[in-house]
């Protein structure tokens, strides 16, 4: 189901990990953010726009994690997009074949895999989503994966925030960079950069929060963040016994976080 968010922006919310896929409409078609998990979910969102009388022109994956990859036969054949790293990077790690991926990293199996990961990487330094629509601008870093990006419409004042910002999930830094600390923090100074426009922001996963919850998501990132470069132990409600029901598995992920980093240092 297509809840309205902003101006001609939509949400899809899914079942796995409170995802968001992101449909805003343009002059002859939309723009798909993150499309989707469950075959059953993404054949809902192909079902709810073609009722609407709309098609999909483009989709954007904004980093090359295999939920973010996603597609179905029934949303068309738009071009699919990411930044070039990001699209690189998906390339390579499909490389071994995507059943080698899913039993890697257990990939559900309502989850549709045969069209994961065909997307095509922009030329770097890309400005702008190509598209017949309002300007969306790529906001790219490498906070949470190589050539992630988030998204800013800024006529429609909504951030797509990609796998940051989220209200139940902390930072996740990508522990293969070789500072992934201060990739995280120049991430949130570019975000933050846009944040004075912004009225709606769009996590990869959690709820959409209105333009008080922005700085306050970025303050609270940072301060994730900050602690876990000082050696501090995060005083934050996304993990420990303050998280979000159902969501107690993320503090595993927190645990496994601070190990690995104590081990770099």
């Amino acid at each position: 189901m297509l809840t309205p968010v902003a101006d001609g922006v939509s949400v899809h919310e899914s079942e796995f990990c409170q995802s968001n896929a992101v449909v805003v409409q343009g002059r002859a078609g939309v723009l798909l953010i993150d499309a989707g998990v469950h075959g059953d979910e993404l054949a809902c969102l192909a079902n709810d726009l073609s009722e609407s009388g709309q098609t999909v022109a483009a989709g954007f994956s904004t980093h090359p994690h295999w939920d973010h990859l996603l597609w179905h036969a029934a949303l068309g054949a738009a071009p699919r997009y990411g930044t070039a790293r990001c699209a690189a990077t998906a390339r390579e790690r499909l490389s071994g074949g995507v059943a080698a991926v899913a039993k890697a990293v257990g990939i559900p199996e309502q989850v549709p895999l045969d069209l994961l990961g065909l997307i095509t990487g922009l030329p770097a330094e890309t400005a702008q989503v190509p598209w017949d629509g309002p300007q969306v601008r790529i906001i790219e870093h490498q906070a949470h994966a190589p050539g992630h990006a988030a998204l800013c419409i800024e006529e429609r004042g909504v951030l797509v925030a990609g796998d940051m910002l989220s209200d139940v999930l902390m930072p996740m830094l990508d522990l293969t960079a070789a500072d992934p600390i201060e990739n995280y923090l120049a991430a949130l100074g570019l975000i933050e950069g846009v944040a004075g426009g912004v009225d709606v922001l769009i996590p990869g996963h959690g709820s959409v929060g209105g333009d008080d919850q922005v700085r306050a998501r970025i303050d609270q990132d940072r301060a994730y963040v900050h602690a876990l470069r000082d050696g501090r132990v995060p005083s934050d409600p996304r993990i420990g016994p303050s998280a979000k029901e159902g969501w107690d598995w993320v503090a595993g992920v927190h645990e496994g976080q601070l190990q690995r980093l104590g081990q770099r240092r």
